[in-house]
């Protein structure tokens, strides 16, 4: 299997700022919310792209300062995935490698905003419960034209 990193555009960088009281503790538990998207292009089985989000929302329930949406998408040329257990292979590694730019975006959108950089935690391991071994896996059956 062979993997060329393409690079990297941001899809989508949402940010709002919410008027709300912080516990006078000083502790925020912003809870972000990832997912993940992988899709092949029809007609170039090679061409892959992995779409990862982030997701900071306030609620009623648990008020948040700002609310954030980003998505970076990860562009790649893979060539002889020969079973199962590649495709799953590149889909751990290309996330791996997409995911700092995801970390770098909401942190850049965060102090472009004029408040202190919100950084997403360094996840060394798999990011998603289905990429660890325990899980099973399957990637989604959707092409982008």
């Amino acid at each position: 299997m062979k993997i060329d990193f393409k690079g990297v555009t941001g899809e989508e960088l949402f940010f709002k700022i919410n008027r709300v009281r912080i516990n006078s503790d000083g502790k925020l538990d912003i809870k972000p919310q990832f997912s993940r998207q992988v899709r092949k292009v029809n007609g170039n089985d090679k061409l892959n792209f992995i779409a990862l989000s982030v997701k900071i929302e306030s609620t009623e329930e648990e008020p948040k300062p700002f609310d954030i949406r980003a998505t970076v998408v990860g562009i790649f040329e893979v060539e002889d995935i020969k079973s199962d257990a590649e495709e799953r292979s590149f889909v751990i590694e290309g996330t791996k490698a997409v995911y700092p730019y995801l970390r770098q975006a909401v942190s850049n959108l965060t102090a472009t905003a004029g408040i202190a950089p919100l950084f997403l935690p360094v996840i060394a391991g798999t990011m998603f419960p289905e990429d660890r071994d325990s899980y099973g896996f399957t990637v989604s059956g959707g092409n982008l034209n």
